[in-house]
């Protein structure tokens, strides 16, 4: 993924993003953890747990997608003002490869930042020994809410 440089409307831009995660109790419910909030960028990493497997042992794509979603969201959500929240509405995802391995890292980013509207891409890859493999692929649009409270 090609990075964009993008500059946060606030300071604490990465403890909402936190704050926000904490909220997310099917987040915790997987095992899910962010390992990197930078403006515009989130990575959130989930074990590969037989729990998460679907019936042929890969990790369930219902997961892939939701840390996806979520590495998404949470990479729009750290260019907002403070007070804004943002809600997912619409989203595209590939899958490309089975998901095994040790654990899934989905790398969220802000393609195009708006004022309303917010599109941004997320790749999910697995980790098995100490090597990457990308699983899937996807496209999110989200939406600025400044009602919301996160």
């Amino acid at each position: 993924m090609t990075e964009n440089s993008f500059e946060p409307r606030f300071t604490g831009y990465a403890e909402k993003v936190r704050n926000s995660f904490a909220d997310q109790h099917y987040m915790a419910h997987i095992g899910a953890r962010i390992t990197n909030i930078r403006p515009g960028v989130v990575d959130i990493e989930v074990p590969a747990v037989s729990e998460l497997e679907q019936q042929h042992g890969f990790v369930h794509g219902g997961v892939t997608t939701a840390i996806a979603d979520s590495a998404a969201g949470y990479a729009a959500l750290s260019l907002y003002d403070e007070g804004d929240g943002i809600l997912t509405v619409e989203l595209k995802i590939n899958f490309l490869a089975p998901a095994d391995g040790e654990k899934l890292i989905a790398r969220g980013q802000v393609i195009k930042p708006g004022r309303t509207l917010t599109v941004c891409r997320a790749d999910v890859f697995s980790m098995a020994g100490g090597k990457e493999k990308l699983v899937a692929t996807g496209m999110m649009t989200m939406a600025c809410r400044p009602s919301l409270k996160h």
